[in-house]
C-alpha cells in the first residue's frame, strides 16, 4: 500500500532548511551531512522536497502505527539525488486525526548508505 493523497502532500521549506539540511540543528545536523553528500542544499531545498514526494509515491508503506493523534507511516526505498547516486532512506509521514493528507515528519538514511 502507498500513501494517500500524494498530489496534495507538502514538504515545508522550514522543515528542510532549518532541520534536515541544517548543520547547526542539534538533531538534524547528522542528517544534513548525509543529504548534502548527495547534492541537496538549503538554497535548493525544493529539489529535496520534490525527491521526498517522489520517494513517497514510488515506494510502499513498510510500517503503520496508530496513535491517539493520528497515524504514522514509514516508507523505505531509494532516493533519487542530484548527484545521481541512489541511497536508501526511510521517510516518516503522519496523518492527523480528521485529516486526509499526510504531512512530512522526517527522513534519514537506512543502515549502510
Amino acid at each position: 500500500m502507498k500513501l494517500f493523497h500524494l498530489d496534495q502532500i507538502a514538504v515545508p521549506q522550514a522543515k528542510l532548511v532549518d532541520y534536515l539540511l541544517s548543520h547547526t540543528h542539534p538533531e538534524g545536523r547528522s542528517k544534513a551531512r548525509f543529504f548534502r553528500r548527495f547534492g541537496f542544499t538549503p538554497e535548493t531545498w525544493d529539489v529535496l522536497a520534490d525527491a521526498l514526494r517522489r520517494h513517497a509515491a514510488e515506494h510502499e508503506i513498510t510500517k503503520e502505527e496508530a496513535s491517539p493523534f493520528g497515524t504514522r507511516y514509514v516508507v523505505e526505498g531509494i532516493l533519487q539525488t542530484p548527484s545521481g547516486r541512489t541511497p536508501r532512506i526511510r521517510t516518516i509521514w503522519f496523518i492527523d486525526i480528521g485529516a486526509k493528507v499526510p504531512r512530512f515528519v522526517t527522513a534519514y538514511p537506512l543502515a549502510g548508505d
